[in-house]
């Protein structure tokens, strides 16, 4: 018998996305969908003086799997900078994509294992990641 693929750590994950609401006001903001899945993530974020994220806010409509990114994205956005981010989608990029057995530095990333082999999900893990990156470039 195969493991479920939504596990109950992806179900609580998505059922706790933190910052959840847009800033008002923010020094960036951004609005992506998937075109794979639908998939639609807003980001807000407050930089601080060295630009790294001082606040986030996000509204999220995606699947379970969209949701645990998110919840993991939100959970370890603060202080971080466009680098650290960048960095961050690209390492969970080549995972889910099988160029790497690791997905990198931000934590809880392993969660979404069960993902790994459903390209359709893809779309939906990275939209969070990709919308925080593109609020931060909105700021700058």
């Amino acid at each position: 018998m195969s493991e479920p693929l939504y596990t109950r750590e992806i179900l609580r994950l998505a059922a706790e996305i933190p910052h959840p609401g847009l800033l008002d006001p923010a020094d960036g903001r951004a609005e992506l969908r998937s075109p794979t899945c639908g998939s639609r993530v807003r980001v807000g974020v407050r930089l601080d003086g060295q630009g790294r994220v001082a606040a986030l806010g996000q509204e999220v409509e995606a699947c379970a799997f969209g949701q645990a990114s998110a919840a993991l994205m939100g959970a370890h956005a603060i202080g971080r900078s466009r680098d650290e981010v960048a960095v961050a989608l690209a390492e969970l990029t080549h995972w889910l994509s099988g160029e790497s057995d690791h997905p990198g530095a931000w934590p809880g990333l392993p969660t979404l294992a069960p993902a790994r082999d459903k390209r359709g999900r893809h779309g939906a893990i990275l939209l969070p990641f990709r919308a925080l990156l593109a609020a931060i470039d909105d700021a700058a």
